[in-house]
């Protein structure tokens, strides 16, 4: 399509035809609401019948005794914990399993997949090729 039938075409449809449908743009009737769901059926008499599995139902566990705030201040201090990186995890989880095997005598670069590693990214939902790695 050229561009001077786009342009005829927004003239002829209004151009405010794609604009967002608000309650504003209704008539005096229209009620648009604000995304609650209903909580029952509308009847062809106009008439509302309230169904009561469609009420919704908030269970709250009793707090007595509980002694936690339901905040956390903002002056609190920060965490003693570092954050977790790869090269802890590695340094936590692997790394003693390869020592161990290295140290046994069992240890060997073709059977690495017993330590998680993975020689293909096959099935993988973010797959790493040299542009990804951190440099």
């Amino acid at each position: 399509m050229g561009v001077l039938s786009t342009l005829m075409r927004g003239l002829v449809r209004g151009a405010d035809r794609m604009s967002e449908f608000t309650s504003k743009r209704g008539s005096r009737t229209h009620n648009k609401g604000r995304g609650a769901k209903p909580t029952g059926l509308k009847l062809s008499s106009r008439k509302f019948i309230s169904i009561r599995a469609m009420i919704p139902e908030f269970v709250v566990p009793q707090l007595e005794g509980f002694k936690l705030k339901p905040y956390v201040s903002y002056r609190t201090s920060r965490g003693t914990e570092a954050p977790i990186t790869a090269q802890s995890v590695f340094a936590e989880v692997v790394a003693p399993k390869i020592k161990r095997d290295f140290e046994d005598g069992t240890f060997s670069k073709e059977q690495l997949e017993k330590y998680g590693f993975e020689p293909t990214q096959e099935r993988k939902l973010f797959k790493l090729y040299p542009k990804n790695f951190v440099h």
